[in-house]
């Protein structure tokens, strides 16, 4: 008797293994149009009630709750990172019903994980996808934007900065004031491998920190972060290459201006106590044993300075992520999280949009860290001071006599 015959029973195997491929692939549509592109009704039916949250009912201030951004905003937003987001290849990108996540989709799974700081599996939920779709797509947002956003983060010129001085005059009174500048801790956990006293801040918190300097509308237009948060910050400034830039004559040179007694006053910005007082530096007189318009100085001082405190206020209540502890981020991405973000507020502003009352953080953005003196002194620096109140002195004794 002849064996059997098995051939005929491998082709069979390989048809039906042919079969069942060709069905696996066919969940992910080719077609474009399958994309899930009307995700905001599904997203707001199922967030909109949240327990414990004190969400908008006008769906319009809904939206901005969640993602920070009025919906003209988040178009333009999308507009920016479209190309690179639908260039690459969408595989894995799909939601729980096999359908391609939309541009729209993949940036409002971004902007809630970089605004809300909640875990990528809770944002997940919240959108239908698994934890590794948020991971995928929120650094493939923060990659593009990075990218594509640059306009919105830069040194003015000159026409605009004689704009931001006229505006610091105006309010305050410091003649020829450019901005005013901070710096922040963010706060994250290390493995064990990777800690070290570098990161180790004053408070024992392993953090990064991140200097910016802001206008008149506390947008920021000059960041500088990657550096272990065991510096202080008038040692972070001196890494910087904005100070670099400063000390070399190339920012912070524009036009001088005459005060009210007939002194040159260059460019400048202002500082706390943390910083170095320099001739493009100003910090506040110490308290002890000052003059009569000393505080009003100090007041004047203040009140421009807290326009950078309130722009990290602002920054780090508006995208949560930032005011949260990172659980192991790599040290390597994290700047770009952090610029993104500084960019994404620095849009809200472009745009005219206004960040609901509440987002803002209620308190100091640096809370539990208290600001270190630095001693450092520089003669012009202090010469500079002493002229800016001068004029300051000068100009209230004219409105008094008015």
């Amino acid at each position: 008797m002849a064996p059997p015959k098995k051939s005929k029973s491998k082709k069979t195997k390989k048809v039906t293994k042919k079969l069942k491929k060709s069905k696996s692939t066919s969940a992910a549509p080719k077609d474009p149009n399958s994309s899930d592109s009307d995700w905001w009704p599904s997203f707001w039916a199922k967030n909109s009630s949240t327990p414990g949250a004190t969400i908008p009912s006008d769906e319009e201030e809904g939206f901005k709750y969640f993602f920070r951004v009025s919906k003209k905003t988040f178009d333009y937003i999308c507009s920016l990172v479209r190309e690179d987001l639908v260039s690459r290849p969408p595989s894995g990108l799909i939601n729980i019903e096999g359908r391609l996540l939309s541009v729209e989709k993949q940036v409002a799974i971004a902007l809630r994980r970089l605004a809300s700081g909640e875990s990528q599996v809770s944002v997940g939920v919240a959108f239908g996808v698994g934890q590794s779709t948020v991971s995928q797509v929120t650094w493939r947002f923060i990659e593009a934007l990075e990218e594509r956003a640059k306009h919105h983060l830069k040194w003015p010129d000159s026409n605009r900065m004689e704009e931001i001085k006229s505006k610091f005059e105006e309010s305050f009174g410091l003649l020829n004031c450019c901005g005013a500048i901070d710096a922040t801790h963010i706060i994250m956990t290390l493995p064990a491998v990777q800690t070290s006293d570098d990161w180790c801040d004053q408070e024992n918190n392993y953090s990064m920190l991140v200097q910016g300097i802001v206008d008149h509308e506390m947008r920021f237009i000059d960041i500088v972060t990657g550096w272990p948060g065991g510096m202080n910050v008038s040692r972070l400034l001196k890494f910087s290459g904005f100070f670099k830039l400063c000390e070399a004559g190339q920012r912070l040179n524009g036009n001088v201006r005459i005060s009210s007694e007939e002194v040159e006053l260059r460019e400048y910005i202002v500082g706390g106590v943390g910083y170095p007082l320099l001739p493009w530096l100003i910090t506040p007189y110490e308290t002890n044993g000052l003059s009569a318009s000393m505080p009003t100085f100090n007041s004047l001082h203040e009140a421009a300075r807290s326009l950078a405190v309130n722009a990290f206020l602002q920054l780090k209540g508006g995208w949560r992520i930032l005011s949260k502890v990172m659980w192991r981020p790599d040290k390597r991405k994290l700047p770009s999280i952090i610029l993104v973000c500084c960019l994404l507020h620095n849009i809200i502003i472009d745009s005219g949009d206004q960040l609901h009352p509440d987002v803002a953080l209620a308190d100091h953005h640096d809370s539990g860290y208290g600001e270190q003196r630095c001693k450092q002194v520089d003669p012009m620096g202090r010469t500079m001071r002493e002229n800016l109140e001068k004029h300051l002195q000068h100009n209230q004794e004219k409105d008094l006599v008015k």
